[in-house]
């Protein structure tokens, strides 16, 4: 099986610009018909057509809402205001999602969501680590989650956005919260883990260390899977996700071929 993550940057490009490529992004990352591919920063609009840019199935959920301040807002709205800077505002007005896509070929029985950072989970982990009432707080400020598949036949996959935090025992709480999960979901079956992690091996304590999972590679975003087997990590060089002088996105799409 082909896994991809791509964090895809709300569209943009780098240098970022006043133009957005997402369904360009979407396109590249499935045109050769992978497995599944896990995609974060995804702005909740393009949810709906990702299926058609794909020709994949899609699950897709949004964890931070459109706004305009501390109002509530809508995705239609959320992006036109986006779209006069998007590299710019990013996700200010229009809000993320994480989407998941899965071969057409493969039948999902279960979609399954997890908040990685409630309230009642900050609080107790944030007084274990002794995190400070500012980082307790700053972990808050943006919602994540982890979404998941049960196909036919068992194999649980599911997709992860970490928050970002200079303190790595943030992210790498969400990630084992997120393991754990995963590892639930799939009982005795399969189940593979990628996505944005937001912390690297060099940083976290957690990552080489998952109960059951195979070791993950280099960067920030990782596949990793239990009770299977994964391959080595192929990291798309500049050049495979090049659009004439920009680079599509912050990151590069991660590859893994797990068995």
């Amino acid at each position: 099986m082909v896994v991809r993550t791509w964090n895809i940057f709300h569209g943009n490009t780098v240098p970022p610009g006043r133009h957005r490529y997402v369904e360009e992004m979407v396109r590249l990352v499935t045109h050769d018909r992978p497995d599944f591919v896990c995609l974060q920063e995804v702005p909740p609009w393009a949810l709906e057509p990702i299926g058609r840019w794909s020709g994949m199935q899609v699950y897709g959920e949004v964890a931070a809402r459109a706004t305009i301040g501390p109002l509530p807002s809508t995705p239609d709205l959320g992006r036109r205001i986006t779209d006069l800077n998007p590299g710019l505002l990013r996700s200010g007005f229009e809000g993320q999602a994480n989407a998941l896509l899965v071969s057409p070929e493969r039948k999902i029985l279960a979609r399954h969501v997890m908040a990685l950072n409630p309230l009642s989970f900050r609080l107790r982990k944030g007084r274990r680590l002794g995190l400070s009432a500012v980082s307790q707080l700053a972990w808050g400020k943006e919602r994540r989650q982890c979404i998941a598949v049960r196909l036919d036949g068992g194999l649980v996959v599911a997709c992860l956005h970490a928050t970002k935090a200079r303190n790595p025992r943030v992210p790498d709480a969400e990630i084992v919260r997120a393991a754990r999960w995963t590892a639930r979901l799939a009982g005795d079956a399969p189940c593979i883990l990628a996505g944005d992690f937001n912390v690297d091996a060099a940083r976290s304590v957690v990552i080489e260390h998952l109960d059951g999972f195979t070791r993950a590679g280099p960067g920030i975003d990782h596949v990793v899977a239990r009770g299977a087997s994964t391959g080595p990590y192929d990291r798309w060089t500049p050049e495979r996700r090049r659009l004439g002088e920009l680079a599509l996105s912050d990151h590069a799409p991660v590859q893994v071929e797990v068995t």
